[in-house]
């Protein structure tokens, strides 16, 4: 994932008026502290970090039987008496564990 500059700010300081050209930050509210890039570098770390930490999640809403899918499973599993439904969940998670 590529954060920018101008998110990390507003992550930090929600009602900061800032813009960027190039890797220059222009903070347009005088009044407004500016963040460090101290501040910055460590805030987009913990953005990255909280992004790859729900990758799994991802990788899971693309592995999963469409609801359609899931459904007639469930309803199939039900006359029948079977769990195919929970046997495709499951596999979905194993292959993608949650960290």
């Amino acid at each position: 994932m590529n954060i920018d500059k101008i998110n990390v700010i507003k992550s930090l300081s929600p009602d900061a008026e800032v813009s960027q050209i190039g890797d220059d930050i222009i903070w347009h509210n005088p009044s407004e502290p500016n963040v460090t890039e101290a501040e910055i570098n460590a805030e987009l770390k913990r953005m990255q970090d909280e992004y790859d930490a729900q990758e799994y999640a991802r990788q899971r809403v693309l592995a999963y039987p469409s609801v359609g899918d899931q459904l007639d499973m469930l309803m199939k599993d039900m006359k029948n008496g079977t769990k195919t439904h929970q046997v495709a969940c499951e596999a979905v998670k194993t292959k993608y564990p949650k960290s």
